[in-house]
């Protein structure tokens, strides 16, 4: 017993040693992060770092370097963020920074780390613009917002739509996408007929006005762009005045998107019913599933009173790039100088001029562009310092949650499942297959996408009532009503047919053209004075084109031929003599043709009197020999032999010249005597 336990003292003794002496030769390594920690995705960005570096470090414990991590709160001010950043490089001398949140504050942040040569990572500034800064110690570590124009351009083209109108926030988050989505959409041939911007201060008054302005117009198919604080208000206004009701259609991108579990009420759902939305697909593995579980109990233990904070992609992302930067520093080693390099400039009392320069700057930027793993949003590498495009999921909004009709991919576009590799085919015609969508107002039909603007006001169609003919126009009165009403008939078959074609939506109401007690209110011509006087939008029905109604109103294209008609008798020109026989050839062609007859029965003698018996004896006997022989090729009933080649030819030209001429007659004659031949009396 002793034994045992003085064992166990040593290796107690021993690891402990060993640990001291780990601790000892670890090198801690300087990282700032700039969040702001009063709101829950702040929190959740920090807590996924720091389960990061937890994880990492506990399943790598030979590392020789550890991330000392230096946390400071900055607020959605730009100007807090940016100092926030400054102290942390300037007073603590961090070698990176992780953050900000929003990509107004990282504009001026990069130009910070570009200055220090210290790398900024940020997993949620991931407007275009920042792109143009061309800094090489920015990383994005998250999707750029320019990888899904060329998804929103598909979907669009799928549909046929051919004008949108963008939503997107006033600042440099919401304008930055723009000149790629306006380029993707010029590609092909989309219009932007106007522009919707949004402040970020917008009180509901001036959303509902700016709403209000975009139900004057024609166009019905919206793209919104920003935040979900501000994109829960502009849908709760666009449900308000009728914006969710069917005609409509809503695409997000994935800055909504990939936050609707954010989205945990179900009041912002509902007023979401049928939208579409991008989203960056996540591949579901066991390992983030765990995670999740892990994140929830952890964050939870942390942040008790935020029972409302859910994950999402960007705490992924915040996570793989906590395990890029630990990965990227081992390969320094520890003997790199982790320290910044002071600027001698006299008589300066700025600090962006005093602070120092990072030497290991340049170094850990290489770093970090050649580190590429596995992680839990997927593949994670930095291409020209972001994340490279991926693969995009299609929700569609439907009840409480989202439903993933179809997917994106750089490769292949829209497809309706990750493992099929045939491309939708983008004709307007075509239903996409990329599953069944819910539009807005509970409808399976794609909208048009454009509709003539009323106001509220449908337009008044009139229908004549008539007597007779219901087969064209079929109004009758119902006497237990009171009512007349428009049953349908040939003409109101082919309005709604045309209305169905147009490429907009119409919205018009059949009033029928009577009096109160069922009785026409009057004749044609008072019926299209109706339309000309604006008591009526327009009228359909079995209406005459005439040159004095042409006057007042535009007709249509007729859609009916209605000429004058008579009857009036007709004679059979057929033949009715015994000589009809001869009416097929004319007497030029019989005449041409007994003599050839004649002419061949003369050849075939010449050729053959001298040398064959069938055509020697008496001269009287010789002539009927060879008219005979002539007119029975006829019908083919010659019994002579022919001996002299030549004969032959002459005989087999001769067959071939009196069957196509025997054939040629007999269809002459046939259609002669079966087709009836009609010819009017009276011509006009």
């Amino acid at each position: 017993m002793k034994i045992a336990t003085i064992c166990s003292l040593f290796l107690l003794f021993l690891f402990r040693t060993v640990d001291s002496s780990l601790a000892m030769n670890t090198v801690n390594f300087s990282v700032g992060v700039v969040l702001d920690f009063d709101t829950g995705f702040g929190k959740m960005g920090l807590s996924c770092i720091n389960m990061a570096l937890s994880d990492w470090y506990a399943s790598h414990p030979n590392y020789n370097t550890r991330l000392l991590v230096h946390q400071r709160n900055s607020p959605t001010d730009v100007v807090l963020s940016a100092a926030a950043a400054l102290e942390l490089i300037k007073n603590v001398e961090v070698q990176a920074i992780i953050g900000p949140s929003t990509s107004m504050q990282a504009n001026f942040m990069i130009n910070l780390g570009d200055k220090a040569h210290v790398p900024i990572i940020s997993f949620s500034a991931t407007s275009p613009s920042l792109t143009s800064i061309r800094s090489p110690y920015f990383f994005r570590a998250a999707q750029n917002d320019s990888s899904q124009v060329k998804a929103i351009s598909d979907i669009i083209q799928a549909f046929g739509w051919r004008q949108v109108v963008p939503i997107y926030v006033d600042n440099e988050f919401g304008e930055g996408v723009i000149p790629y989505l306006s380029d993707a959409l010029q590609e092909i041939d989309v219009r932007i007929p106007y522009r919707s911007v949004i402040s970020p201060t917008a009180t509901d008054d001036q959303i509902e006005a700016e709403l209000y302005k975009l139900v004057t117009m024609q166009t019905r198919v919206f793209i919104v762009h920003m935040l979900p604080s501000l994109g829960s208000r502009i849908f709760k206004k666009a449900r308000e005045i009728g914006m969710m009701d069917k005609g409509y259609v809503w695409i997000l991108t994935n800055a909504i998107s990939n936050e609707f579990s954010w989205f945990n009420s179900s009041f912002h759902m509902e007023n979401m019913q049928g939208v579409l939305g991008l989203k960056t697909h996540v591949p579901n593995k066991k390992k983030l599933e765990a995670f999740r579980v892990r994140w929830k109990r952890k964050f939870q233990q942390d942040n008790p009173n935020d029972v409302d904070v859910n994950l999402d992609v960007f705490g992924l992302w915040a996570y793989d790039a906590s395990e890029a930067l630990a990965i990227a520093v081992e390969k320094l080693g520890n003997t790199k100088n982790f320290t910044y390099q002071k600027m001698n400039i006299s008589g300066s009392s700025n600090d962006l001029e005093r602070f120092g320069v990072s030497q290991i700057g340049p170094q850990l930027v290489q770093a970090l562009l050649g580190t590429s793993f596995q992680g839990l949003s997927g593949d994670f590498s930095f291409v020209n310092g972001q994340l490279p495009s991926s693969t995009l999921e299609i929700v569609n909004v439907i009840g409480n949650g989202e439903n993933v009709v179809g997917f994106w991919t750089p490769e292949n576009g829209l497809v309706r499942n990750l493992h099929s590799t045939k491309s939708i085919s983008r004709s307007p015609a075509s239903n996409t297959s990329i599953g069944t969508i819910i539009w807005p107002g509970d409808t399976s039909s794609a909208p048009k996408g454009w509709q003539i603007p009323t106001n509220g006001k449908k337009l008044k169609i009139l229908v004549p009532l008539k007597d007779g003919f219901n087969e064209f126009v079929n109004v009758t009165y119902d006497p237990s009503t009171n009512k007349t009403n428009v049953m349908g008939g040939y003409c109101l078959e082919v309005f709604e047919a045309v209305i169905q074609a147009l490429p907009y939506d119409i919205f018009y109401e059949l009033y029928a053209y009577a009096k109160p007690d069922g009785e026409a209110a009057g004749n044609y011509n008072d019926l299209v004075n109706q339309v000309f006087l604006g008591n009526c939008d327009a009228a359909v029905g079995d209406i005459t084109i005439t040159a004095n109604r042409s006057l007042y109103v535009d007709f249509t294209l007729p859609y009916t031929e209605s000429g004058v008609s008579m009857l009036v008798p007709i004679k059979d020109k057929r033949s009715k003599n015994a000589w009809v026989f001869l009416e097929p050839l004319t007497w030029d062609l019989w005449l041409t043709t007994g003599c050839f007859f004649i002419f061949i029965g003369f050849v075939v003698w010449v050729l053959e009197h001298r040398i064959n018996e069938d055509f020697r004896g008496p001269l009287r006997y010789q002539v009927g020999t060879s008219f005979w022989f002539a007119f029975s090729t006829m019908v083919f009933a010659h019994r002579e032999r022919v001996v002299s080649n030549l004969a032959r030819f002459a005989v087999v030209i001769w067959c071939v010249v009196v069957l196509i001429l025997t054939q040629s007659y007999t269809a002459s004659l046939t259609s002669m005597l079966t087709v009836q031949q009609l010819n009017q009396l009276l011509t006009m």
